[in-house]
């Protein structure tokens, strides 16, 4: 058996260090991703494959290698995985301010947008229609995702058994498996197969776990509580909060959630039910399902539900409190565990962690676009816009903000001409 690499070799493929390859310009790292704040309708899914079109594909700033890698860590921690995949695009391009400027840039539009519909809301007591806005959105947004699987599914999955895990994936979601017991499976069972034989062969030389984490642990001692402040500090906290309604309470509560939420927005919804409804009681249930509801039909991050939950509790101030609050903590995360992406690489056993952990979300987002399918191609325009956006998609390459766009000019267009006749 060969020696391992050393700590500072990197392996072939592997990503670079994120200094290394911090050579854009602030300014457009925010242009891009403001941009895509206004326009990244359709949920985490839908984000990644526009995230890939402009920056892999367009604009060449990291490799799909790269990009994969920084997918599956977003996914290795809490938080809302398709901003932290945006923070991590935003490092590895420009450093420190670029982490900065992606995050709060893809928010931010999603956060004005959800203010002003929950103003309205508290002044009506109803949110706004958006089901013709949906209506043509939708299909553009399954022909987007569909074409990111399957580009990134051409670099992540052409060894036999990350396909397999990928088609496991896709199998077990409509079986009701849990979608982060899929994500930990698919990277442990990758794993071990691939080191299978050096587990046995290395075992009395390597009695603890310590050495299959090369160069990682000295980095972990060094800031162990950083790892463990957020969900655990910001819980006893909120916890010890009293009911009465206060901003800091309120700020607690979403740091909290922000610090150890994983999975999909029905997870969100659990969680928003439990501290809100059931355990302070500032919201009533309904409030609740409309704010879940705007989360879902305006562009952006689902999380900016927050952002209508502490207008409703607490006006403009408890916006912005709850809206860092949730967020705040992605970005900590991202900060930590971007220096690590390319030493998980450089190590066999992390790196197909990565790479199974890679598989499995590849198997959910196609699971996803089925889903969203189902409800979304319900006549024969909602059929004819998907193969119309995919062409354009495919054979031209027109950028994804434009065919969203589009597709919501002709829904639009479409609800009046029924309105007419």
């Amino acid at each position: 058996m060969s020696d391992p690499l050393p700590a500072d070799s990197p392996l072939p493929g592997a990503s670079p260090e994120p200094e290394a390859t911090a050579r854009g310009s602030v300014g457009e790292v925010a242009a891009l991703f403001l941009r895509l704040g206004l326009t990244a309708f359709g949920g985490p899914a839908a984000h990644i494959a526009m995230f890939r079109d402009e920056v892999v594909t367009r604009r060449g700033w990291v490799t799909d290698a790269e990009f994969l890698d920084m997918m599956a860590a977003a996914n290795l921690i809490p938080g809302p995985n398709s901003t932290e995949t945006a923070i991590h695009l935003g490092f590895r391009r420009a450093g420190w301010p670029g982490l900065v400027a992606a995050g709060v840039c893809f928010i931010f539009p999603a956060f004005v947008i959800v203010l002003a519909i929950a103003i309205l809301y508290d002044r009506y007591g109803t949110t706004p229609a958006a089901g013709a806005l949906l209506y043509g959105i939708e299909p553009v947004v399954i022909a987007v995702i569909l074409q990111a699987v399957w580009g990134l599914g051409r670099t992540a999955i052409r060894p036999w058994l990350p396909g397999l895990v990928a088609v496991a994936a896709f199998a077990l979601y409509f079986a009701g498996v849990h979608e982060l017991l899929l994500l930990a499976g698919g990277g442990l069972l990758l794993m071990l197969a691939r080191n299978g034989r050096r587990l046995w062969g290395d075992l009395a030389n390597r009695a603890t776990g310590l050495l299959l984490l090369p160069g990682l642990w000295g980095d972990l001692a060094n800031r162990p509580t950083l790892l463990l402040l957020p969900g655990a500090w910001a819980a006893r906290l909120a916890q010890e909060a009293a009911v009465p309604i206060t901003l800091t309470t309120l700020f607690l509560s979403f740091l909290k959630i922000g610090s150890v939420l994983y999975g999909s927005g029905y997870v969100l919804v659990a969680f928003l039910q439990s501290e809100f409804v059931e355990r302070l009681g500032w919201i009533s249930s309904g409030q609740l399902l409309d704010a879940v509801a705007i989360g879902q039909f305006t562009p952006g991050p689902v999380f900016t539900t927050a952002t209508f939950i502490g207008y409703q509790v607490a006006g403009v101030p408890g916006a912005v409190l709850a809206t860092v609050g949730i967020f705040l903590p992605g970005f900590v995360f991202v900060a930590i565990t971007n220096p690590f992406i390319p030493r998980m690489r450089r190590s066999p056993w992390l790196s197909a962690l990565l790479d199974g952990v890679v598989a499995a979300s590849l198997g959910l987002m196609a699971a996803v676009t089925v889903e969203l399918a189902r409800q979304s191609i319900v006549d024969v325009p909602t059929a004819l816009l998907l193969l119309a956006a995919a062409v354009l998609l495919i054979r031209f390459r027109v950028n994804s903000t434009w065919l969203i766009l589009g597709g919501a000019a002709v829904g639009l267009l479409l609800s009046a001409v029924h309105r007419t006749f």
